[in-house]
């Protein structure tokens, strides 16, 4: 493992530590910034972010910084750098999920490199399983490499989607609608990072998020990518490289899908019918 990715991965795992004791004892709070909507955030998730910004200023102090939480709660955190590499932290990936003490929840760091994801750690807690990858050095979970899951979509397909589908006019996607008649086997994990490095695993053949942030997004998409896999928006465009300069928390739809399986997904978000 490259020097750097073994240096994030035992980062992700040492932030993990610092809060793990503490789920599902928690208090839930609610951010108030202007880019939310009733998003829940806890003490946790600010400490745990502090000491993942710290260790990366010690070891990479030219690099930029992005981080879902601020200490305040007024905004994110977004720290302007000297180098081309932007940091992009999700201290805690399905905090709810943290707060009532259900065990899907990870922490997420990943790097961008001119807006491309170039590294990525996505640490399980509860399954205490780290999926890492970096650019040319492979995918993999724990000890184990991994590429996306051959081939197109069948009656064993796992399709991965993060809770919150509700479109701004209030109504569902009618794909939505449709897969829950359909053979496909669809999972909410509550964490859009862990869903989406299921793609990577070969464990999924695809992760659909809605209303994701970049956040949710960097790390993991850094694994799927070295999987082979597939990033874009639910139009079919690529959502890489993105404009880092100024992001205050803007939506990044996203879907991650096994390459064999990622044209046949675009068609199916595209079917108006129900």
């Amino acid at each position: 493992m490259p020097p750097d990715l073994a240096f994030v991965a035992d980062l992700a795992r040492s932030a993990a530590a610092l809060v793990a004791a503490q789920a599902g004892s928690v208090e839930r709070l609610t951010k108030t910034h202007a880019t939310t909507t009733a998003e829940a955030v806890t003490a946790c998730d600010r400490a745990a972010q502090r000491h993942i910004v710290a260790a990366l200023r010690q070891r990479f102090p030219l690099d930029g910084i992005i981080g879902e939480e601020s200490d305040d709660g007024a905004g994110i955190t977004n720290l302007a750098g000297a180098s081309r590499r932007v940091w992009v932290i999700d201290p805690i990936d399905g905090t709810n999920n943290f707060v009532a003490g259900l065990g899907n929840w990870a922490v997420c760091i990943g790097a961008l490199e001119d807006g491309y994801p170039t590294l990525g750690v996505v640490h399980d807690v509860a399954r205490n399983l780290t999926h890492a990858a970096a650019r040319g050095a492979g995918a993999w979970a724990g000890e184990r490499r991994v590429t996306c899951a051959p081939g197109g979509l069948s009656d064993r397909s796992l399709m991965m989607l993060t809770c919150n589908l509700v479109r701004s006019d209030g109504s569902l996607p009618p794909w939505f609608l449709r897969w829950t008649r359909q053979v496909w086997k669809t999972r909410m994990l509550g964490s859009a990072a862990l869903e989406a490095v299921q793609v990577g695993a070969g464990v999924a053949h695809g992760a659909i998020t809605i209303h994701g942030k970049l956040w949710d997004l960097a790390a993991a998409a850094a694994i799927v990518l070295e999987a082979g896999g597939v990033i874009s928006d639910l139009d079919g465009r690529p959502v890489f490289p993105i404009d880092l300069a100024g992001y205050t928390g803007a939506k990044v739809p996203f879907l991650a899908a096994a390459p064999g399986a990622h044209a046949q997904l675009l068609a199916e978000l595209r079917n108006p019918a129900p």
